[in-house]
């Protein structure tokens, strides 16, 4: 229905503010692989191998499994390796990131696993002690445990295949029972 005034409609002036703080982040077109295969196609295929064989060798620092044979009646997960290339502010690749993550969606709730959660800091505990730092001005520090996740203790026994690309020669049937 047209206006009687003929007042002529438009956007109001704290849109523009949107369209004015746009970031743009250069990009080379290069697309981090989604597939083992894909990484082994890429044209970074020897930094990818790089960065797969540092998180093999953390998970074997940490003892984060062992090749054990597959209990009968129990199906291993399955296991995914991600890709990240991590860049600075102007965009330009500074690493290469591989992480193995299992499956852990193909568990079934009561069967597989009694219940499960991350294990991160509620933000209500994180602004009282932030107070409490402000209050008594003490110092902060932040750090970054690399591999956090795998100092955690498992309750139940989960059976993982072997990851693409580091199946073990001689124990090919074997799975990787979590520590």
């Amino acid at each position: 229905m047209p206006r009687r005034t003929g007042r002529i409609v438009s956007q109001p002036n704290r849109y523009l503010s949107l369209i004015e703080t746009q970031v743009v982040i250069p990009d080379d077109g290069v697309e981090d692989p989604l597939s083992y295969k894909q990484a082994m196609n890429d044209v970074d295929k020897n930094q990818w191998v790089k960065a797969m064989d540092l998180e093999i060798e953390s998970m074997y620092f940490n003892s984060v499994w062992e090749l054990v044979d597959l209990p009968e009646g129990v199906k291993p997960i399955g296991c995914k390796w991600i890709y990240k290339r991590k860049r600075d502010s102007t965009g330009k690749v500074q690493t290469f990131k591989a992480r193995l993550v299992a499956k852990g969606y193909t568990q079934r709730e009561g069967f597989d696993y009694e219940e499960t959660f991350s294990p991160v800091a509620i933000l209500k505990s994180i602004r009282i002690f932030l107070s409490i730092a402000t209050f008594y001005d003490y110092e902060i520090w932040q750090m970054d445990v690399k591999n956090a996740f795998l100092n955690g203790n498992l309750e139940e026994s989960i059976f993982m295949s072997q990851p693409e690309g580091f199946i073990t020669q001689g124990q090919e049937q074997k799975v990787c029972k979590q520590n």
